[in-house]
């Protein structure tokens, strides 16, 4: 048996075109393919602070999720879930567990604790069965919450020191 290396040879008007090699090595034979009809080529992985991890619809899933970047729920999801960036919950989504978030958006059902998110929107569609410790808090009209909820504070006081609280009781 008998191993070669073919050579392959390029006519000019061949839609391939002979690039040299840096280093002089033997040249390859690209093809030449208009700009317009390139592929797409993304650097995957290279800025994990945008990066979104997604559970799309028709999924269910159990487990944690935590770490940095950002996650969307359009399924189902039974856990915790713990992570630097933002968490959206889909209308028609729904997590059950606790949630640790930069931010958090509801627009589907929440069953389970939010604690020391920067910023959570329960949106019209959203529904959040739990407790709720945020420094701000963005509620629409039709969305439906129960249980306890505290925003704006910090572990020393109110975030913002032009927020003050006045009670006055009728007696």
């Amino acid at each position: 048996m008998a191993i070669w290396k073919e050579q392959t040879s390029v006519k000019k008007d061949s839609p391939l075109s002979l690039t040299p090699d840096q280093e002089g090595h033997q040249p390859q034979a690209t093809p030449d393919i208009p700009a317009a009809q390139e592929p797409v080529r993304r650097n995957v992985g290279v800025d994990r602070k945008n990066a979104e991890s997604v559970i799309s619809a028709g999924l269910t899933i159990e487990g944690t999720i935590s770490g940095n970047g950002d996650v969307r729920i359009a399924g189902q999801f039974k856990g915790d879930v713990n992570v630097q960036g933002s968490l959206t919950i889909e209308a028609g989504a729904k997590l059950v567990g606790g949630v640790r978030a930069s931010n958090v958006i509801i627009d589907g059902e929440l069953e389970g604790n939010i604690d020391a998110a920067t910023r959570v929107e329960l949106r019209s569609t959203g529904v959040l069965n739990g407790n709720l410790n945020t420094g701000s808090l963005t509620v629409a009209a039709g969305s439906r919450m129960r249980g306890q909820v505290e925003f704006g504070w910090s572990k020393d006081g109110p975030q913002r020191s032009d927020v003050k609280a006045e009670h006055s009781y009728a007696s």
